[in-house]
């Protein structure tokens, strides 16, 4: 195998001139590498490679530069080290929040027909990625996991009952705010109980759920649930005088006034057709929000008393606040009536879930960056974090497919990389107040080796002791050279914030010991140089080490 393999840009330029041939390539073989970069509409072959071929190349290579900026597409980015760790914790404590909630684990393709997304996002359809033709099916890269499931229940008409989780990459073409989790290609987590059940209780069991992921992430005092009902929403929209083919439409502009003033969302609706007074009618319920207490005002209102869709959200809603009494998470809840949720499919609940740093005033860049030149809205100071995640109840969605099929639905999806950011930004503080490092690997224990002159390395035996804590379950590691230098090893370890150091010696180990050191202590603590035990007990000593720090 070479050292070093050619550049993409080397081996285009050293190819001969093509010829276009069948597009039926026969053998894998044949593939040519310039289809790997340009994809044309023909496949590709060459002929022999020429010398006048060749010294064109090269000439044309040193008269002319490829100008190419080697970066991750606007919206995403790789992911490794400490970010990878964090995240897969993430992964971790919200899938054993669902498992324990009875939840089957569903995965789908990450692209559908183009069909099975159209008219289900209401404005935000245009934020769909579409795809070229593949073979004359029109698809489109998967916009959330919540249509994608409604698409499978239509398909599988044995199941009437399920609570399924998915986590997996969604895809929206929106402005992307990197450094504050907002991507355009981003990890959702979704738990969703399908199936006819008595009225609210599923949707409790949903609040609940979102209150468990949040206390396992150390974030339950920082949420907020602001939860509103479509009935409810709608049906003060018909009081107050909206036209029912502009409700949607003002529903959305309703929906910004956790960014906007009411000044502006007021504008928005006039601008769509709706006359000033009825705004201002709009207004006077949408600004309500709070407990319970809401419930009783909105009963108290003659105007809405009359409205059948009122009446029925209202009562789901005394319903919902006994259930979550139960449960005990009735103190996170704020009925806001401003919520609305952009999507189309939602027939009752909506809820999003918000924290400080949510708001646009709430976030605050740690230090000033520079603008970024490729539309990243990282250091805008009117973008939060947003919504950390939200959902709600949509009974119709897969009737949409299938007219002989309906199951009611109600869900939540976890945003990871907004939750990532407030997580990785908690971390940093901590990590800078406790003059600590954050850790770059799982690695817990970082095998050691020292000795003086005619020192050999001691590398089988370092070998040896990792292969020791190895079979017990031991995150380990060592130097992979034969004689490292001690203060190299330390700098490995340090580096990749390993917390303990098993030390070997040539004394320690003829005398059937060696050296476990806890890294990072204090000068004057009474552990700072370590102490030695057998080997025969370093594997408990180190587990009970582990256990004492988690």
């Amino acid at each position: 195998m070479p050292l070093f393999w050619p550049s993409s840009l080397k081996l285009v330029r050293h190819l001969s001139p093509c010829t276009l041939r069948s597009t039926a390539i026969r053998t894998p073989w044949e593939i040519p590498a310039s289809t790997l970069l340009f994809r044309p509409s023909h496949s590709l072959s060459f002929p022999p490679q020429s010398e006048d071929y060749t010294d064109m190349a090269s000439k044309e290579g040193k008269s002319s530069k490829m100008s190419f900026q080697l970066k991750t597409p606007k919206g995403t980015r790789d992911w490794m080290g400490p970010d990878m760790i964090l995240r897969e914790s993430i992964f971790k404590a919200i899938t054993d929040v669902f498992k324990r909630h009875g939840g089957t684990p569903l995965d789908t393709p990450v692209f559908e027909l183009k069909e099975i997304l159209a008219g289900k996002y209401g404005e935000d359809s245009r934020l769909i990625y579409d795809l070229a033709d593949q073979g004359g099916e029109d698809c489109a890269l998967r916009y959330d996991l919540t249509v994608p499931l409604a698409r499978w229940l239509a398909m599988n008409s044995s199941i009437q009952h399920i609570k399924r989780y998915q986590i997996a990459k969604v895809y929206r073409r929106d402005q992307p705010a990197v450094a504050k989790g907002r991507m355009r290609e981003f990890f959702q987590c979704d738990f969703d109980i399908a199936g006819t059940y008595d009225p609210m209780i599923p949707d409790a069991e949903i609040l609940r759920i979102i209150v468990d992921v949040f206390e396992a992430l150390d974030l339950r005092d920082y949420i907020t649930i602001k939860l509103n009902h479509r009935k409810i929403l709608d049906g003060l929209f018909a009081a107050s005088g909206v036209p029912e083919d502009k409700i949607r439409t003002i529903s959305s502009a309703v929906d910004k006034l956790d960014k906007l003033p009411w000044d502006q969302v007021k504008a928005e609706m006039e601008e769509k057709g709706l006359a000033p007074e009825v705004a201002d009618k709009v207004g006077e319920y949408v600004k309500l929000n709070g407990g319970r207490e809401v419930l009783e005002t909105l009963k108290a209102d003659e105007l809405l008393s009359a409205n059948e869709d009122i009446q029925k959200g209202i009562e789901n809603m005394e319903l919902l606040f006994k259930y979550t009494d139960a449960f005990e998470v009735s103190d996170k809840i704020s009925f806001d009536l401003s919520l609305a949720r952009g999507l189309d499919y939602y027939t009752g609940l909506i809820f999003e879930i918000v924290t400080p740093l949510s708001s646009a005033e709430g976030f605050k860049q740690s230090q000033k960056k520079k603008s970024k030149s490729n539309g990243d809205k990282s250091d805008d100071p009117n973008v939060g974090v947003g919504s950390i995640a939200a959902g709600g109840r949509y009974d119709d969605l897969v009737n949409m497919f299938s007219k002989k099929r309906q199951i009611p639905c109600v869900g939540v999806s976890f945003g990871v990389d907004r939750i990532f950011t407030i997580m990785k930004t908690r971390m940093e503080l901590a990590a800078k107040e406790s003059n600590t490092t954050v850790r770059a690997s799982e690695v817990d224990v970082f095998v050691m080796a020292f000795g003086g002159k005619g020192f050999t390395g001691l590398l089988p035996e370092r070998m040896s002791v990792a292969n020791k804590l190895w079979n017990a379950g031991i995150k380990a590691e060592f130097a992979p050279s034969v004689k490292p230098r001690l203060p190299q090893q330390f700098k490995l370890a340090e580096a990749g914030g390993v917390p303990l150091a098993v030390i070997l010696g040539e004394d320690e180990l003829a005398a059937g010991k060696v050296k476990l050191k806890e890294l990072g202590l204090p000068d004057g603590h009474p552990e700072k140089e370590g102490f030695l035990v057998s080997q025969d007990d370093l594997v408990a000593e180190i587990k009970k080490k582990l256990n004492k720090s988690t």
